[in-house]
């Protein structure tokens, strides 16, 4: 069974250990059932590519997926790598919250 994570498309992650430790970008995708992310500009390989009638083919760069445990969520108002939280608002809903600062993550 695939678990839950505290991270989601479209967040702003740092990566924490590795060779691109200190690399920043947005999640563009979540593999659940790896327990991996994959991260704008971060862990970067190349593919040799025959060519297509679509594409060109040569020598392509891409992301390789990240392990979930070697990304941290970015801090919205400091910038910094931070943990995250649940917090469940007055109106009833349930919003996740940076614990570096207390700002709140979602919308």
């Amino acid at each position: 069974m695939a678990t839950k994570f505290k991270i989601k498309k479209g967040d702003k992650v740092v990566v924490t250990t590795g060779r691109d430790k200190g690399k920043s970008g947005e999640v563009l995708r979540v593999i659940r059932d790896e327990d991996r992310v994959l991260v704008q500009g971060v862990n970067l390989v190349k593919r040799h590519m025959r060519q297509s009638a679509q594409s060109a083919g040569g020598i392509l760069e891409k992301e390789a997926p990240v392990h979930i445990s070697n990304v941290a969520h970015i801090d919205p108002k400091t910038d910094k790598p931070t943990r995250v939280g649940y917090r469940i608002l007055d109106d009833g809903r349930k919003v996740r919250f940076a614990r570096r600062s207390g700002e709140s993550i979602d919308r």
